[in-house]
């Protein structure tokens, strides 16, 4: 229940390119180059999201991509 709440906010806070952990701009985040046209973008908080340059979209990493 609490999930179907969640994850339409934090999806919206992401199409704004801000952490949905601690709301800072996800510009300002440390970035890494990976090898499929995409870029690891670790926040200040610690957490890790994927940044596709071809759609220009932020996402939250899995597991295996940390």
């Amino acid at each position: 229940m609490i999930k179907r709440i969640l994850a339409p906010v934090q999806a919206w806070i992401l199409l704004q390119g801000k952490c949905v952990g601690c709301g800072k701009n996800l510009i300002l985040a440390r970035r890494f180059e990976r090898q499929d046209n995409s870029q690891k973008v670790v926040c200040t908080c610690g957490r890790i999201f994927i940044f596709d340059k071809r759609k220009g979209r932020y996402r939250r990493a899995n597991i295996s991509e940390a």
